[in-house]
C-alpha cells in the first residue's frame, strides 16, 4: 500500500483523573447547587434547580497534550509500537507514566 498515516496518541498516566456523572446528579449535590444558585440568582428565595436534560454526561479529565506522528500505510499492525517508540524518542514517559492511548487514525 501506498500513502501514509497520521498517528495521533496521548501519554497516560497512573495518576490521570477521569470522572463520569450525570447533569441530574450535579444538580442534586447541595454545595454545586448553592454555588450555582449564589452565582445565578442573587437574592431569590425558594428556587429549584432543574433540567429537561436527564441523561446528559459530563466528565472531569487530566489535560493532555496530543503528539501525532506520521508512518506508512505499511505500519498498520504496528501503531501501537511505533506509537510508544515515538514516546520513547520524544521522553515522554517518566515513572508513572508509561502507557499509550492511541486517539486518531488519520490516512492522509
Amino acid at each position: 500500500m501506498e500513502g501514509k498515516i497520521l498517528v495521533t496518541y496521548q501519554v497516560l498516566c497512573d495518576s490521570d483523573t477521569n470522572i463520569e456523572f450525570t447533569l441530574k446528579e450535579l444538580l442534586e449535590n447541595e454545595k454545586t447547587s448553592k454555588a450555582i444558585k449564589s452565582e445565578f440568582a442573587k437574592g431569590v428565595r425558594n428556587i429549584d434547580l432543574d433540567s429537561n436534560e436527564t441523561d446528559v454526561k459530563l466528565y472531569i479529565k487530566t489535560s493532555k497534550e496530543k503528539q501525532t506522528l506520521e508512518v506508512e500505510k505499511d505500519d498498520f499492525a504496528d501503531l501501537l509500537e511505533l506509537a510508544e517508540s515515538d514516546a520513547t524518542s520524544k521522553k515522554l514517559f517518566k515513572k508513572d507514566c508509561s502507557r499509550i492511548e492511541l486517539i486518531d487514525i488519520e490516512t492522509i
